[in-house]
Order: C-alpha cells, then structure tokens, then sequence
C-alpha cells in the first residue's frame, strides 16, 4: 500500500511530462514543416520572460542540488551552505552578460545552436566541430549523473529495484523530449521548477517537525562546532571556495545548455523579467535545499548503514514522510533531475543535427530535407538517451563530483571562446582552438585518476578548473596575437559599435 500511495503523484506527475510532449508536438507541426530544427531546437524564438527564467532554472537546478549538494551539507554544515550560494549569480550573468547579444547575433544569422554561433565568429568548421564533440561528451556525463540521481531517489521511496526505477524514470524523459523537442523542454522545465519549490516546502517542514523545531535542531548541530563554521573546520578552505566562485558563479557563463536560452526569448522585456525571476528563485532553492541538508542533522544523526551522503535525503523521505507526502517530496529532485536531462539530451542531439549533419547538407548548396531532420533528430535524441541509462546501470560512488567535472569541462571548453569573441575584436580561430583544446586537455588530465604523483598537476588545493581556465586563456590570448584576425565583416557583425554602418551589416556567408 505504501509503494502504491508513494508512486501515485510520481507517475501523475511523469504522465503529465508524457502529455505535454505530445501535446506539443501536434501543436508544432506547422512550424516544423517550415523550418524543423529552428522550432524542435529553440522553440522558434517565442519565450517569454516567466518561462525563460524557469526553463534556466530547472536546467541549472540538477539532482545533484536537490540529493548530492544537501548531502554535503549534512556532513559539512554551514559553510557548504556559503559555498554552494555561490550558484545564484548563475542566471543574472548569462542573461545579464550575454543575453541581448546572443540573441541578436543568432538572429542576425539564423543560428539555431551555440555552435553556429562558433561557426560564424571564429569562420571555422573545425572548432565548430570539436566544439560539437565536446558538447556531446560532457552532456552525457551529466545527464549520467542526473539519471542515477533520479533512480536512485525513485527507488529509495518507492521501496524498489534500482534498475527498475532507472528504466521507468529515464525512458519517460528521453520519450517526451524526443517527441517534443525545446519548446516541450521549456514547458516542462517550468512545471519543474514549481515542482521543485514545492517539494522543497515540504522537506523542510518534514525536516522542522521531526527535528523538534529551530531550536532542538540547532542544539543538536551546536555538539560538533564545525558545522558553525564558514570553513567547516578547516574543511573548507579559501582555494575551494574561490574554485567554487568560478565553477558554479562566474564560469556558468561558458555553458552551453544555458546560453542556447539566449537564443529563445521574444523580446527584450521577456529577457529583463526573466533575469529578475531566475535570481530569486535560484537563490530560494539553492539556499533552502542546502539549509535543509544541514539542518537534517538534527534528524539524522549518521549515515544510514552502508550509505554516502547521496543517502541522506532519500532516507529523509523515506523514513520521514508519510507515504503521499514522500510520493509529493520526491518529485521535487526528479523534476531537476528531468529539467537538466531533457535540456542536456536536445542540446547535445542539436550538435550532432544541426551543427553536424545538416550544415554538411548545406555546405552542397542544398537545403535540408524537413522530414529526414525531423525523423534523424528524434532518432539521435532517443538514441544518446539511451545510451546514457546503458551507463547509469553501474554508478559511480558520489553523484555532486560527476556533475562538478562534466560542468567544469564544458566551462573549460567554452568561457573564453564566448566571453572573449563576444566583446574581444582580436579574437581569433587560433587563439579559440587553443584555448579549447589545450584548457580541456590541462582540466582533463589534473582531474584524471591513477596518474603518479611526479606527472600530476599541482593544484594546490584548488580545482582544476582554475587549471582549465587559466591556461585557456593564456592559450587565447597568445594565439589571438599570433594568428590570422577575423574578416571585417565578421567583426562588423559581433562589434556594430564600433563601426558606422555595423548595424546594416549583412551576416557573412556560412562556411
């Protein structure tokens, strides 16, 4: 009976993502008669501002931020809490630093993914290419991540089989973002970023009542001091936390999955409301679920038998909730998990699509045909979907370091070629395809395991994204110097200010 009252609003909730995927598909087959790619992949350009906000926010907000970051905090107290605030930056900056450019850009040049953007601002196929590669890669270990978050919660509440709960979760969201494409994504990311305040609610009203209140609670976490403190007992040290500042603050600006949201919004009102909302209610889930993390440890004393910290919060909803309300808290961390997966898996499906197989057909001088795109990007969306549940099969030990590696590769790969090709006219493809080689090479090599001590990188006590970073830009900067500057058309197109007639500027030709 319990199994029955716990899955109940957990397959209702799953049934209405199935919904509107169809519902979405039959809406949108006008416009993907037209242009296919422009409609499943950016959702034609038509999001408002209360949706872009939401689908930035369920994207950013992955099942690591509602089971392994709380985790952390339950073993770390307060000064995890510090550290993972750094996150609510994430969407004032993209939108904030690269909103209205990218739109106009990708307007201007009728670019559908990041890459073509790429494409155009360096002039190079290469670096477009590996760009795409890299994209592919990095999503599949996230969404390797997200998909053992979200089974291994399902599992827990439900009372059963890990593999079971991985099949029945997963094969749900690669069928509707296979079938509805970005404009389902955007629809379901909103009703899961709602999902996920509300289930956050309902934690930490659990985690209050059987804790005894503020006060039994705190008493509690005051018998092991260092969870009071911004450092955690050492624990948590300055280099860590400035790795953090760029890793989950200032570098989101190189990811991938949240600048193609530049991409998808109406106007410019839409992009001002959207900044407003996704600051605040980024900084409500990440304070509240890393407030409940720590203050579960005025209810669970120690780690369930046999457990990680990934444990912590599905044996609070297991042993702390009645069966409805655990059913209800639980959507909240697979409504992140969902978000993060389905904007990963059409995200990574448009850079083998568009950025791959159709520019090729284009580069003829031919034009693609709509129904092969709309069928190819269905079949490689479920495909790349599957193949990561293959993976989630075995999991790894802690899920928060999975998803802190896939994001720092992609930051690595992609912060300076944006950040610097958007407001840098020195640029260059030389300087871009050194950066992104040799900074994701340096990031990939010092989080490697099993190198001898004498060949590893010293870090120092930071992560390696500082190493990834650092040297990427290094590499830029030197080849930018050194390498071919862009043609004036290029640079009239992604600087009009300082040109008299930029704002007339034609886009150049696709390469």
């Amino acid at each position: 009976m319990r199994i029955f009252l716990v899955l109940a609003p957990v397959f209702v909730f799953l049934i209405v993502m199935l919904a509107v995927g169809f519902v979405i598909r039959k809406r949108s087959q006008k416009d993907r008669s037209v242009d296919f790619s422009k409609d499943y992949f950016i959702g034609g350009r038509s999001l408002g501002g209360f949706v872009l906000a939401m689908t930035l926010v369920a994207t950013y907000s992955s099942g690591s931020s509602f089971v392994g970051g709380p985790g952390v905090a339950w073993l770390r107290g307060f000064g995890w809490v510090y550290l993972a605030m750094t996150q609510v930056l994430a969407a004032f900056l993209v939108m904030g630093v690269m909103g209205k450019k990218m739109a106009i850009i990708s307007r201007k040049i009728e670019a559908v993914t990041v890459v073509d953007v790429i494409r155009t601002r360096y002039e190079s196929n290469a670096l477009a290419n590996i760009g795409a590669v890299l994209i592919v890669v990095f999503f599949c270990g996230t969404m390797v991540a997200q998909f053992i978050s979200g089974a291994q919660l399902f599992a827990a509440a439900a009372g059963i089989n890990y593999t079971l709960g991985l099949f029945v979760f997963a094969l749900v969201v690669v069928a509707f973002t296979a079938v509805g494409g970005f404009k389902a994504v955007a629809v379901t990311d909103t009703i899961c970023a709602l999902a996920m305040l509300t289930g956050l609610g309902v934690l930490a009203y659990a985690v209050l009542d059987h804790g005894g209140g503020m006060s039994n609670i705190m008493t509690t976490i005051k018998e092991q001091p260092q969870m009071l403190e911004p450092t955690s007992g050492g624990a948590i040290s300055v280099r860590l936390l400035i790795s953090f500042w760029m890793l989950s603050g200032v570098c989101t600006l190189g990811l991938p999955q949240s600048l193609v949201r530049n991409m998808s919004y109406k106007s410019s009102k839409s992009l001002h409301h959207a900044m407003i909302y996704g600051t605040v209610v980024v900084g409500a889930m990440m304070l509240g679920m890393h407030l409940i993390g720590v203050l579960s440890r005025g209810v669970i004393h120690e780690l369930p038998a046999g457990g990680t910290t990934d444990s912590i919060m599905p044996h609070l909803v297991v042993n702390y909730l009645s069966p409805i309300w655990a059913g209800i808290a639980i959507i909240a961390p697979l409504a992140a998990a969902i978000s993060t997966v389905s904007s990963l898996l059409i995200s990574a499906s448009s850079s083998i699509i568009k950025d791959v197989y159709q520019h090729a057909v284009e580069r003829k001088g031919e034009r693609a045909d709509q129904k092969k795109v709309a069928r190819f990007s269905i079949i490689v969306t479920a495909v790349i979907g599957v193949a990561c549940i293959l993976v989630a099969l075995k999991p790894p030990a802690v899920i928060v370091w999975i998803n802190m590696f896939a994001f720092g590769g992609l930051q690595t790969a992609f912060f300076w070629t944006f950040l610097l090709g958007f407001f840098w006219k020195k640029a260059n493809t030389t300087g871009a395809l050194l950066s992104m080689v040799g900074g994701v090479f340096a990031y990939c090599y010092s989080m490697a395991p099993g190198i001898p001590a004498s060949f590893k990188v010293p870090l120092y006590g930071f992560h390696a994204i500082v190493v990834g970073i650092g040297l990427g830009l290094a590499l830029f900067v030197i080849g930018s110097l050194i390498g071919k500057p862009n043609n004036e058309k290029v640079l009239k197109l992604f600087f009009p200010e300082t040109y008299p007639d930029g704002a007339k500027i034609e886009a150049p030709e696709r390469i």
